[in-house]
């Protein structure tokens, strides 16, 4: 199958003035963009895989030709952590429930130390990556990935993600990555955080 942009939940507008609409409109429209038509021309001629999902082709990367799994690595991963990043994000922050805050609060001691401890994971991430919430053996767990790597591809089921390449926030901040992590928390639907966390519990 040709895999496709998604289309974003609002207008790129709509995370202002927290997320700038013209980052959202070259991170959605040229980036991620990018990412789907090099995943599409790697996979070509590829029938092993043209009915699979893309969760199921980076759980399964050593299935793949070895001359096109980096460039699947690259852009499938690409591909489906932008995916995930715009499907969290809201016009304003949706609180998680007393369930999932209970569960975060468990496992790094409050939603303060919790975001303490993201924040370092994403500002240690040297270069371009990604800074993630993610379950692991029915633990939540903070992990940061270079590049397009994906949690998912080490066993690992993602809730919530931050990209931390430049383009996802240099118009608006410059070299200031702190303060973009900082205002991402007022865009973040936990809602949907809490959504995957069942799904995957």
């Amino acid at each position: 199958m040709k895999f496709k942009l998604p289309e974003l939940r609002h207008e790129k507008d709509a995370y202002e003035p927290h997320i700038d609409a013209k980052t959202m409109e070259i991170h959605h429209d040229k980036h991620h963009n990018t990412y789907v038509e090099k995943l599409n021309s790697a996979l070509e001629g590829q029938e092993k895989f043209q009915d699979k999902d893309i969760q199921e082709i980076l759980k399964n990367l050593d299935d793949l030709p070895e001359d096109i799994r980096q460039a699947v690595v690259n852009n499938g991963g690409g591909h489906y952590n932008h995916t995930l990043f715009w499907a969290i994000l809201s016009p304003k922050e949706v609180k998680p429930s007393d369930d999932f805050k209970k569960a975060i609060e468990d496992a790094f001691g409050s939603m303060e130390k919790f975001k303490e401890q993201f924040k370092d994971a994403a500002l240690k991430q040297f270069g371009s990556g990604w800074a993630w919430l993610v379950l692991e053996n029915g633990q939540l767990k903070i992990t940061s990935t270079p590049n397009q790597n994906s949690p998912i591809s080490q066993g690992q089921v993602e809730l919530l993600g931050l990209d931390v390449w430049e383009h996802a926030y240099y118009l608006k901040y410059q070299n200031r990555r702190p303060d973009y992590v900082d205002a991402f928390w007022n865009v973040v639907d936990w809602s949907r955080v809490e959504q995957r966390w069942e799904q995957a519990k």
